[in-house]
């Protein structure tokens, strides 16, 4: 059985022949009343502080979760990010890769037509100088006939008209 201070206040006894002091009593009673009302109000009031602090206790739980849930997700953020940066240097490092490759095999065809063109020049060239060459001996034939012709006409000539 629960006693409230009130109970204490109301609680009459018995008289009795060799009972105590009634005065006594109620003043006995009367200082328990204050003295449990005291305590059922310290009680009360750190029943109130206890229900503050654990309601204060699951607001910090849930901000540590929520805090907790962030940090996870800015790391897993952070590590996507990485990743993705990864990736992105390894794609342009390969572009990179293959345009240089790109651009050495058409510096290579480039140089392979160059060095055909100078191989076609030269025979150009040396075509060139023996068709000059034999003009040369061409017309050196024809002086060669003229003046031959005409020493035989001076002969004749010579002989003729005499």
């Amino acid at each position: 059985m629960k006693i409230t201070p009130l109970d204490i206040q109301q609680m009459h006894f018995r008289i009795s022949l060799r009972g105590y002091s009634k005065r006594e009593v109620d003043h006995f009673l009367e200082d328990l009343a204050q003295t449990v009302e005291g305590f059922t109000r310290e009680n009360q009031a750190l029943r109130d502080k206890l229900a503050a602090a654990e309601e204060q206790l699951a607001a910090l739980k849930k901000s540590e979760s929520t805090l907790s849930h962030a940090l996870v997700t800015a790391q897993a953020f952070t590590d996507d990010l990485k990743q993705a940066a990864q990736r992105d240097a390894e794609l342009i490092m390969k572009e990179a890769e293959l345009k240089a490759a790109e651009l050495v095999r058409e510096a290579q065809a480039e140089l392979a037509g160059t060095q055909r063109e100078i191989a076609d020049l030269r025979k150009q060239r040396l075509m060139a100088i023996e068709r000059l060459r034999s003009t040369l001996r061409t017309f050196e034939r024809m002086v060669e006939v003229e003046m031959g012709d005409e020493a035989h006409a001076d002969q004749a000539e010579k002989l003729i008209g005499g």
